[in-house]
């Protein structure tokens, strides 16, 4: 009997070991939760306007940055209007950006949107919390004239 018990205990402590607690929060962001974060930046720009909405995305505002997600918008031509990660990009031509393998993801992205209002893109980026590049996976959503994004690191 207490071979059998020490042996649920030891089975209960490394399962709990693995799970993630209810209420807390994995440390990377998980697709839905990007879906989730590009829909509440399109929402807050409908009801707070653009301006507003950029401002806090790029000031790093809670509602758009979580860990290692963040939202980034821009226009249908590839400027930057709005940067969770990196408000040094806004206001900046990104079209002929290219990852370290040297795809031009910004002039994909563009492209991809004008042919349709939402997907996903693959490409490699810095991740603002490991400061490693790492495989990314960005959710995009074509609004008017901009592209509302937030992608997940998948390493």
């Amino acid at each position: 009997m207490h071979k059998q018990m020490m042996t649920l205990v030891l089975a209960a402590t490394a399962l709990c070991g693995t799970l993630t607690w209810a209420g807390e929060k994995a440390d990377k962001g998980t697709k839905d939760e990007a879906i989730a974060m590009v829909k509440k930046a399109a929402a807050a720009i409908k009801e707070k306007g653009a301006d507003k909405t950029f401002e806090l995305i790029s000031n790093k505002d809670a509602q758009f940055v979580d860990r290692d997600l963040y939202v980034i918008v821009y226009d249908m031509n590839g400027k930057c209007l709005a940067h969770g990660a990196n408000a040094k990009k806004v206001g900046r031509d990104l079209i002929d950006d290219k990852d370290v393998d040297g795809k031009p993801f910004m002039r994909e992205r563009v492209e991809m949107m004008k042919k349709q209002d939402t997907g996903w893109q693959d490409y490699k980026f810095k991740n603002p919390v490991s400061n490693q590049i790492e495989d990314k996976s960005t959710y995009l959503e074509k609004h008017g004239d901009v592209i509302i994004g937030c992608g997940i690191y998948k390493q």
